[in-house]
């Protein structure tokens, strides 16, 4: 094989093995239900408890992150989905963490 076919081959056999590349997904974080969370079917649950504290955060012009306070309530959240498997996480969350108006 000349050295153009040969390198024209192996462009080829790369290009065949290269994973196709993985579709956009968006979410609607208030429709995850907490059979959801808790079994990874839509994302990692630490993903997941990690956008809610940023956007919680975010309404009360926070920008500090307390990484110790941020896992202790993604278990606490955690803990409360397994009592609440059909419920949202958000409604966990607004049990759990946000203060009655």
């Amino acid at each position: 094989m000349k050295m153009p076919a040969l390198a024209a081959a192996g462009f080829m056999l790369a290009l065949c093995s290269t994973p196709a590349a993985q579709a956009q997904v968006t979410l609607d974080v208030s429709k995850i239900t907490c059979d959801q969370f808790l079994l990874f079917k839509v994302a990692d649950p630490l993903h997941i408890a990690i956008w809610i504290h940023g956007y919680y955060s975010g309404k009360r012009d926070n920008t500090v992150v307390d990484v110790q306070k941020l896992k202790d309530n993604a278990d606490k959240l955690r803990d409360w989905c397994r009592s609440n498997i059909n419920m949202t996480v958000m409604k966990g969350v607004e049990t759990l963490f946000v203060p009655a108006r």
